[in-house]
């Protein structure tokens, strides 16, 4: 069983527990989040509405999500890096691209995953970090999907 990685996980916990201070304020003109995932989809209106129907997202007119940091039980932080290009993680996606995504009820999402009859590949219900579930978009992209320990 592959965990994950480490350095994924760094950033997102190191500021849930408050450990991430810095010394000193960084510079002007530095990234300071995350404004937006884009990618290229076969048919971007129908995985929308997959994405809106099979995990909840709220899918908007215009297309896309508005996901805010606010949102009940979501995690203060969002966690970046880049794995190595021999990486097995993302299998079996050949999408060079995965993305997380914080649920707030797991057993309620699993539930609806299986009503729709999406395969999950994987589940980790006891690591440190939370709950875990693994699936493919019907574009073949893996999606994890992330319950944060309270």
């Amino acid at each position: 069983m592959q965990r994950r990685s480490i350095p994924l996980l760094c950033l997102t916990l190191l500021s849930m527990t408050g450990l991430a201070t810095a010394a000193s304020a960084p510079p002007a003109g530095h990234v300071t989040g995350v404004g937006g995932i884009f990618f290229k989809a076969k048919d971007p209106k129908a995985l929308a509405a997959w994405y809106r129907d099979v995990l909840g997202m709220p899918v908007e007119a215009w297309g896309g999500a508005a996901l805010r940091y606010d949102a009940p039980k979501h995690p203060p932080a969002l966690a970046w890096n880049a794995f190595p290009a021999s990486t097995k993680y993302f299998e079996p996606s050949s999408s060079g691209l995965m993305i997380d995504y914080a649920v707030d009820d797991m057993d309620a999402l699993l539930a609806r995953l299986q009503s729709r009859h999406v395969t999950v590949l994987k589940r980790d219900d006891n690591d440190p970090n939370g709950r875990f579930a693994w699936i493919l978009d019907p574009e073949g992209n893996k999606v994890e999907l992330w319950q944060p320990k309270p």
